[in-house]
């Protein structure tokens, strides 16, 4: 029996209408949500998702900043828009759109960012904080993955969750993320012995390699959940995922399509999280 497909549109869909109804609610009480988006460079990927989010933002009732930014800025300018976007009460969130260009230390330029406007959950404060249990941002695609897995109806508590990847960005945050919700985690990589033998353990298949095509049906546990997080764009113009999609189907219980999967949850979450930092604005942030 083919598996069944978890709509990662129509999950982002529903935490958008909850996003816009929520962003009214603050305006109503005279605190409009505000996002920044800071682009360095014009890498042509980079501007496509920089534009996702502006889109996002009008539909949805926030106010946007895009700060576009040659290639040829220096750290200091680029801290100083920072520091002065930290001071705005205009802005709740501020997003740095990576990657930067050379010569830029991304780790130093992620920590000026304000804890309570890193929308992005990347600052050293919010992953710490993640990892002890406490409240703050969390990273938006595995917030995205967490909630494409509750949609699904998929029990966590107890499941084999195994983690193919381990980048700060999807790897490592979902992993803590699996191993809150009470999930058995194992977390894969590149040195990793006899990858097929690990996967077919999972009940829970989260695939954030980079690596297209790299999963395949027979590393697939019968009625597994997969996850694919890759999306690679090929010759052609083609986006794969990290998963053989087709015929890991045939295999898996659930699992999400690229496109189509987990790559809208990621705008969603940012928007998500960009309200919740205008509400702590107001409430008083928990850190």
């Amino acid at each position: 029996m083919p598996a069944r497909i978890i709509d990662g549109k129509a999950v982002a869909a529903k935490i958008r209408a909850e996003v816009k109804e929520a962003a009214a609610a603050l305006a109503g009480r005279g605190t409009t949500p505000g996002l920044a988006v800071i682009l360095v460079g014009d890498d042509p990927a980079s501007r496509i998702y920089v534009n996702g989010k502006k889109r996002s933002c009008a539909e949805l009732g926030l106010y946007s900043e895009e700060h576009a930014l040659p290639a040829t800025t220096t750290q200091a300018e680029l801290l100083t828009l920072i520091e002065r976007l930290n001071a705005d009460p205009r802005i709740h969130g501020i997003l740095v759109q990576l990657p930067l260009p050379e010569g830029l230390d991304e780790q130093a330029i992620l920590a000026a960012i304000d804890p309570r406007k890193d929308v992005d959950g990347f600052h050293p404060v919010n992953m710490g904080r993640l990892l002890t249990g406490l409240p703050g941002f969390v990273p938006c695609t595995p917030a995205g993955i967490m909630e494409l897995i509750r949609e699904a109806g998929v029990e966590i508590r107890g499941a084999e969750c195994v983690v193919v990847g381990r980048s700060n960005i999807v790897g490592k945050p979902v992993a803590l993320l699996l191993l809150a919700a009470h999930g058995t985690v194992t977390i894969c990589h590149s040195r990793t012995k006899d990858l097929g033998a690990v996967c077919r353990r999972a009940n829970i298949l989260v695939v954030a390699a980079g690596r297209p095509g790299l999963v395949t049906a027979g590393m697939i546990k019968p009625g597994a959940t997969v996850i694919d997080v890759g999306t690679t764009r090929l010759p052609g113009g083609r986006l794969a995922g990290d998963v053989d999609f087709a015929a890991a189907s045939e295999v898996a219980g659930a699992i999400t399509p690229v496109p189509g999967g987990v790559g809208p949850m990621t705008i969603a979450m940012l928007m998500r999280n960009t309200v919740q930092a205008a509400a702590w604005s107001i409430e008083g942030s928990p850190f």
